[in-house]
C-alpha cells in the first residue's frame, strides 16, 4: 500500500480506517534521547484544546515555528515518511508543529484534526527514552461508529502518520507512570503536486 517512491520510508504497520490511511514507523529516530532532554527544559503552556466544546479543559503544549522545524533532523525523517502518502496529483506541506505533554490525571478528549474532505495528515512522534506497556498512554483511533479501530502505544521514537479526519485521542499515562508522555505533532496540508 505504501507508494512506490524509493525515497519514502517503509511502514512497520499499515491500516485503513473507513477508507483513510494510518501508518506506523519504527526505528528511524536514533537520537530520541536528545529530543526528550530538550523537551524537559521547554516552556509548555496550558493552551491546547481538543474541540471547541472542551475549551474549559486545556492541555499543555509548546509550539515550534515552521522555519525552525524545517532545520531539524526529525523533519527530514517525517518528510520521507509522508512521501508515501503523496502521488502524482497531490503532495503535503507542513503548516503547524507542536509538542503536547500529558501526565497522570490529565484529561484528553477525542477529536479530529481536519474536516473529512481536507485529507490533511498528522504526523505524531512519541518522544520517550523508554515506555512500559503498563504505563498506558496509547493513542486510540476510532471508526465512524465510534468503535476502537486501532490503538498505537508509545515507543521510543515511534512515528504514526494518519489522515487527520480519523477521530482519535491520546490517553494520559496511568498512575504508576512518572514519565511525561511527550507527543510531537506535525500537521500537513494537502497541496497540488509540483509539476515537472
Amino acid at each position: 500500500m505504501t507508494a512506490s517512491n524509493p525515497a519514502a520510508l517503509a511502514a512497520s504497520r499499515e491500516l485503513v480506517i473507513d477508507g483513510r490511511p494510518l501508518r506506523v514507523f519504527d526505528g528511524h529516530l536514533p537520537n530520541v534521547g536528545d529530543y526528550v532532554r530538550g523537551l524537559s527544559r521547554a516552556a509548555f503552556t496550558r493552551t491546547e484544546i481538543a474541540r471547541p466544546d472542551t475549551a474549559d479543559y486545556r492541555h499543555w503544549a509548546t509550539e515550534v515555528k515552521i522555519e525552525a522545524l524545517l532545520q531539524q533532523p526529525i523533519f527530514e525523517v517525517t518528510r520521507r515518511a509522508v512521501l508515501g502518502f503523496s502521488n502524482a496529483e497531490h503532495a503535503y506541506r507542513p503548516y503547524r508543529a507542536y509538542t503536547n505533554v500529558a501526565s497522570y490525571g490529565d484529561m484528553l478528549f477525542t477529536h479530529t484534526d481536519c474536516l473529512p474532505d481536507q485529507h490533511d495528515l498528522t504526523a505524531l512522534w512519541y518522544l520517550c527514552e523508554r515506555w512500559d506497556l503498563e504505563w498506558g498512554g496509547e493513542t486510540m483511533f476510532f471508526d465512524a461508529q465510534d468503535e476502537v479501530a486501532c490503538a498505537v502505544q508509545p515507543r521510543p521514537g515511534r512515528l504514526v502518520i494518519f489522515d487527520g479526519a480519523i477521530k482519535h485521542v491520546g490517553r494520559p499515562p496511568n498512575r504508576i507512570c512518572y514519565a511525561p508522555r511527550y507527543t510531537f505533532a506535525i500537521k500537513f496540508e494537502r497541496v497540488p503536486a509540483p509539476r515537472g
